[in-house]
């Protein structure tokens, strides 16, 4: 084992990573203990200078993070055929090493490790970097259950220097958006499915698209649509079938755009499965939306029945789409009638919805119920009696709802 790299003193081995050993060290300088992540450079002489710019680059972009669920990095450098990152020292396990001792934890638990996660990619990637390599053995729990995401800045290195002959670049296949299987380019929007297949194995305690080799991982991955994870495992609530399947959205217009929203609905759906009393809750407004249900009409106190209906919908606390009157009177321009929209124009004092708002409504919904449903589950947006029958009893409620605030 080396004794030194740079200025810092190697204490111990901690372990190996993709790329070469990690090691507990000692910066004499401020005596602060690190792990320092090695990365070999031995390679060719026309592939070294490349690779080491694109590490010293990569490096730089994710020292500039400050998240508190982003590991920090204090500095990068370099000694003979070996680079190496200094960062934060942290105690605690990689979130794989506790899945593999305990199989699948409590959904609220999961539910709350994906937040964090998904709430340092949000941050990492409103400062332009994208992780690419989002899987639980690059997440460390700490204290508290508080989460770390890992490997910033080396993820694309990693992936990089795992290639086939071909060069197609392989990295982490199980965890892999089918826009980085295809080779495309890659934006915010992988990371989020690669946390959505995170998530999914969470849940279930396996893999949405697995295979006895790394091409059957891939077929799956851009044309299978796994089974929602409560028929694996009951303890999950039918709302999170939804929100995994909007996360493993093949097409990437139809997925989460942006992880803060996909931690905003993960923390909504653990706060509401947790309370004994329910009320409605409205995960982040729409700019231009109409007013909240939620705002208006205490669901506990006044007008139970109305959490009921929408419940048997199955939309409640999905997405901001589903919970305003501005989303009621798309749904209804979509199902109902020409008379039943202007009743519900006028009690909502609302215009009817352009036929452009309407179809900015469509692909959410889309997103949100079609992938992941079960084969014998009805779709949400349909003509005749179902949806007949849902804005019927959606038009009941809001009259139920006028009366009572007329008759106060």
């Amino acid at each position: 084992m080396i004794s030194q790299l740079g200025r810092y003193e190697v204490i111990g081995e901690l372990g190996q990573g993709a790329m070469g050993v990690v090691y507990k060290a000692r910066d004499p300088l401020i005596d602060r203990v690190v792990a320092i992540k090695t990365i070999n450079l031995g390679l060719a002489l026309d592939e070294k200078d490349e690779y080491e710019g694109r590490f010293y680059q990569e490096a730089k972009a994710a020292g500039r993070l400050n998240h508190p669920n982003i590991v920090t990095i204090y500095d990068v450098g370099k000694s003979g055929d070996v680079a190496y990152i200094a960062m934060e020292f942290l105690e605690g396990r990689e979130l794989r090493d506790i899945m593999n001792e305990r199989g699948i934890l409590p959904v609220e638990q999961v539910l709350d490790v994906t937040a964090q996660v998904a709430l340092g990619l949000a941050y990492a990637h409103e400062h332009g970097i994208v992780h690419r390599d989002v899987k639980p053995s690059n997440i460390m729990l700490v204290r508290d259950g508080h989460v770390k995401i890992t490997d910033f800045g080396i993820a694309r290195m990693a992936s990089a220097a795992v290639r086939t002959q071909t060069g197609m670049v392989l990295g982490s296949p199980k965890y892999m958006s089918p826009e980085q299987v295809m080779g495309k380019d890659i934006d915010q929007r992988s990371d989020i499915f690669s946390l959505g297949v995170m998530l999914y194995e969470l849940l279930t305690g396996r893999a949405p698209f697995d295979g006895e080799n790394v091409n059957a991982i891939m077929y799956q991955t851009l044309n299978v649509l796994p089974a929602p994870p409560n028929t694996l495992n009951p303890a999950v609530p039918e709302m999170v079938n939804f929100i995994v399947a909007k996360a493993l959205a093949k097409g990437i217009e139809d997925r989460y755009q942006s992880a803060e929203d996909f931690a905003v609905d993960l923390r909504n759906c653990r706060d509401s499965s947790s309370r004994s009393s329910q009320r409605i809750e409205v995960l982040k407004p729409l700019a231009g939306a109409g007013k909240k249900i939620s705002d208006s009409v205490d669901i506990a106190g006044r007008a139970g029945t109305l959490e009921a209906d929408l419940n048997s919908a199955s939309t409640v606390r999905l997405s901001p789409l589903f919970d305003s009157a501005a989303a009621t009177m798309r749904l209804a321009a979509l199902t109902a009638t020409s008379e039943d929209v202007d009743e519900l124009s006028k009690t909502f004092h609302m215009a009817r919805p352009s036929a452009d708002a309407i179809r900015e409504g469509v692909p959410t919904i889309k997103a949100t119920r079609l992938p992941m449903r079960e084969a014998n589950a009805q779709p949400l947006a349909r003509s005749g009696g179902g949806n007949y029958f849902l804005v019927i009893a959606l038009l009941i409620v809001v009259f139920g709802i006028a009366w009572l605030f007329i008759s106060r």
